[in-house]
């Protein structure tokens, strides 16, 4: 993307170079004065947070902050003047104003700290939040002042705040305190960086959620500043009258994939190949135990789809292709979430959102939306297949207590009625409302996909009107939707609800509804009994106890597809060549969603790579590296080739799809169930001159490898494994055996795509189910 300062860059190069030269003739035109003069020092005071709540009774104790420009102690005293300002607190019944001055005297350190303190009265009646606006002036030349904190007097003695009650009671008791602005806004969610650079607009949108992102993430992309992130939007969501929090969301979908030094384990694809329900279970748990570490309380996780079509760039996002498989893995719902509801408030439990429902894993290719050939498409199928191939996972999900659902960017078009008549499912109200709601019972919240109602058909629009539109925003509502995942057009969306609303094209009890499970959800996390979260548990994110279960299911997932002469597992001292470009780059095996939307290549995230796997389990072996295999082979034992894909994420991972334009260059090549050439040639080099050649592929999806498997004498899908590579090497080696079976079909050619188990003429490379196993014992036999 060109730079939109590129040329501004340039006349201020040429400014600066005037301004030099200008400074030298000046120079020398008056010896002994200054060539230059330093710029005087400022000092900036700010308050050390927006808003700072209190309680009532007690004194509220308000922290400045003292920054220099030039980072240097201070050059001379620093004075400002305070006062207490109106605002919703009545001065003399809630509080005592307070006015004076504060000094930061000369040669304190930039960051110093002084407190300001307002004693806050009890009048000992139940009342909503209320604000004391405190302002600062300053006093003294070369100073300045930031906006002046807010201090809030929390809410108190009202029912909703009764942690004894029951959530029923407490829902009932908030709602019919809730003005319309309230209730839209608790229907929103905006994306961070809406938010970031005024923090207030959480207040004054009243918004219910702020997300992240793929990619989006505070500076230092820490975990303690994660929190103090959460904390910052949740502060001012506290600072309104009935101090209702957000529920802040992110897409941790194979571990807290944003946050850098997570653990990053292996993609749905490769935990579906385990067939370890249990497993799963643990992953996503210590998943939940990092994200909420992080203060965040919910993930858009897991992905519960049937993926049908491998040129699907989502597919890796599925656990498999069977219906029966994916149902089995909705232990992943019960790993964030616990098995009881009360388990929510647990510090290590977030809620869940199965996803996407329903169909977007087959959808028919050529129908997509957005520019993408499959994904977003359309799923063409009778009622009963759709019921018998896509909701079962969901059913299940319900049954174990999913706090959320997310609809898909597809939509559906039943044959049954011979008429092609696709309908989003966004908009779907006889599978959100009918089916999920009423037939499958599911008592939580929907919340849509980014942007999602965006692609909802209005013939009234153009190509030029603003999106959401109203036709979007009242057929999604209807349709049973409760939450908006509105990223940057949050304040448009609540301004067209409240239009609908007030011309009763949407109803007050459906508005009602979906705001009472939507709070419904915030009681039982705790969030209103516990908003602030704390850095306590911050050492749990890429604990060695969580990076160790991502060792155990990256080696579980690992699937021996064939072992000719049973060369694996190998000697733990054997000569090995090692080359492809998927052996020694972590970006490539963790995959999209790792640190970005479409993660990234290359060395990005703290973890393991193949190769170093493979040198840490057999220190003993004699360790040869060739990423292009074009140093000598001729002394190795065995060769293992690491090959595959580069990462990618959603449509952009579709066979004969766009390419994701900001990625690096490889991953900007086009995505193919075939091996990329240098792949190929890979391959060839090693496995010709190599007696036993093990070949490794790191995708997200089966490869078509037909044409060089009489030369390859093993071959493992190892798919996206994550940060954790020795996981690998431990079954290459025999540290673990060969457990895994393929979750989904691989095929023997491109042109047989879609193939699935139980289709007529069913004859892949490799059937769904298949894997070979290992004794550990027999290694270091040859």
């Amino acid at each position: 993307m060109p730079s939109p300062h590129r040329h501004s860059k340039r006349r201020r190069t040429h400014r600066r170079t005037a301004l030099l030269t200008t400074s030298l003739i000046a120079a020398s035109l008056l010896p002994g004065q200054a060539a230059f003069a330093a710029d005087p020092q400022t000092v900036s005071v700010t308050a050390a947070q927006t808003f700072v709540q209190a309680e009532e009774g007690k004194t509220s104790v308000v922290t400045l902050v003292a920054s220099t420009t030039d980072g240097k102690p201070l050059a001379a005293n620093a004075t400002l003047a305070y006062r207490t300002a109106t605002g919703t607190a009545t001065p003399g019944t809630d509080y005592t104003p307070v006015t004076g001055t504060v000094t930061f005297a000369k040669g304190s350190a930039s960051g110093a700290r002084k407190t300001i303190s307002i004693p806050l009265r009890r009048d000992r009646t139940a009342e909503t939040a209320e604000t004391i606006p405190v302002t600062l002036t300053p006093s003294t030349s070369g100073v300045t002042a930031g906006p002046g904190p807010t201090v809030v007097i929390n809410a108190h003695g009202l029912p909703y705040l009764d942690s004894r009650l029951s959530t029923k009671k407490r829902v009932a008791d908030l709602l019919q305190r809730m003005s319309l602005d309230d209730k839209i806004g608790q229907m929103t969610q905006a994306e961070r960086a809406a938010v970031t650079d005024d923090p207030a607009k959480v207040a004054v949108w009243r918004l219910g959620s702020v997300l992240s992102g793929g990619g989006s993430v505070p500076t230092p992309n820490t975990p303690a500043a994660w929190v103090n992130m959460v904390n910052t939007f949740q502060q001012a969501a506290l600072s309104t009258p009935l101090q209702i929090p957000i529920i802040y969301g992110v897409d941790a979908v194979h571990g807290h994939g944003n946050v850098h030094g997570a653990t990053i384990f292996p993609q749905n694809i490769g935990l579906g190949a385990t067939r370890n329900p249990k497993l799963v279970e643990k992953v996503y748990h210590a998943t939940a135990a990092e994200v909420r570490a992080t203060g965040v309380p919910w993930d858009f996780a897991p992905c519960v789809c049937v993926t049908r079509d491998e040129r699907w760039g989502r597919s890796y996002e599925a656990f498999g292709e069977d219906p029966k498989l994916v149902t089995q893995m909705t232990t992943a719902v019960t790993g964030l979430q616990g098995r009881k509801p009360s388990q929510l408030n647990d510090p290590d439990r977030v809620l869940a959102t199965i996803k996407h429902y329903a169909g977007d894993g087959d959808t028919r290719y050529g129908t997509g939306d957005s520019g993408y050939p499959i994904d977003q498409g359309v799923t063409i199928t009778s009622r009963q297949d759709f019921a018998r191939t896509n909701l079962p996972p969901y059913a299940a999900g319900i049954r174990v207590g999913a706090g959320s659902v997310m609809p898909s960017f597809s939509s559906v078009d039943y044959t049954d009625d011979g008429v092609g008549n696709p309908v989003k499912m966004h908009a779907h109200k006889e599978l959100l409302t009918g089916t999920l709601k009423g037939k499958l019972g599911f008592d939580g919240f929907v919340i849509t996909d980014w942007n999602g109602i965006h692609q909802i058909p209005d013939p009234t629009a153009t190509a030029d009107t603003p999106k959401p539109t109203a036709t979007q925003v009242r057929t999604a509502v209807n349709a049973g939707i409760d939450m908006f995942m509105e990223p940057n057009t949050a304040q448009q969306f609540e301004n067209l609800l409240k239009a609908e609303v007030t011309a009763g094209r949407v109803s007050t009890a459906r508005i009602n509804d979906a705001v009472s499970r939507i709070l419904t959800s915030k009681f039982q996390l705790g969030l209103f009994d516990k908003p602030i979260a704390s850095t306590d548990r911050i050492d749990v994110v890429g604990s060695s106890q969580h990076r160790t279960l991502a060792r155990t299911a990256v080696a579980e997932s690992q699937v021996l597809l064939k072992n000719a002469g049973n060369l694996l597992p190998l000697r733990k001292n054997a000569k090995v060549y090692v080359a492809g470009r998927n052996a020694d780059n972590i970006g490539n095996q963790a995959g999209g969603w790792t640190l970005d939307w479409q993660g990234r290549s290359g060395d990005t995230i703290p973890g393991t790579t193949i190769l170093e796997g493979i040198r840490q389990v057999a220190p003993n072996a004699k360790v040869t590296y060739s990423a292009d295999a074009s140093a000598p082979i001729s002394d190795a034992d065995v060769g293992v080739v690491v090959v595959g894909e580069t990462p990618y994420a959603e449509g952009y991972g579709d066979v004969g799809g766009p390419a994701w334009p900001w990625g690096t260059d490889a991953q900007k090549e086009a995505k193919s169930l075939a091996l990329q050439p240098a792949d190929k040639a890979a391959i060839d080099k090693v496995c010709d001159a190599v007696a036993k050649c093990v070949v490794l592929v790191v995708s997200g999806r089966p490869q078509i490898i037909t044409d060089q498997l009489g030369k390859i004498d093993a071959l493992v899908a190892s798919w996206l494994p994550g940060s954790e590579g020795a996981g690998v090497a431990d079954v290459l080696f025999g540290k673990k055996p060969f457990t895994g079976r393929l979750p989904v079909t691989w095929p023997a050619s491109a042109e047989q795509v879609p193939i699935n188990i139980g289709d007529a003429n069913y004859r892949p490379l490799y059937p769904y189910g298949w894997g070979l196993r290992t004794n550990p014992a027999h290694s270091g036999r040859r």
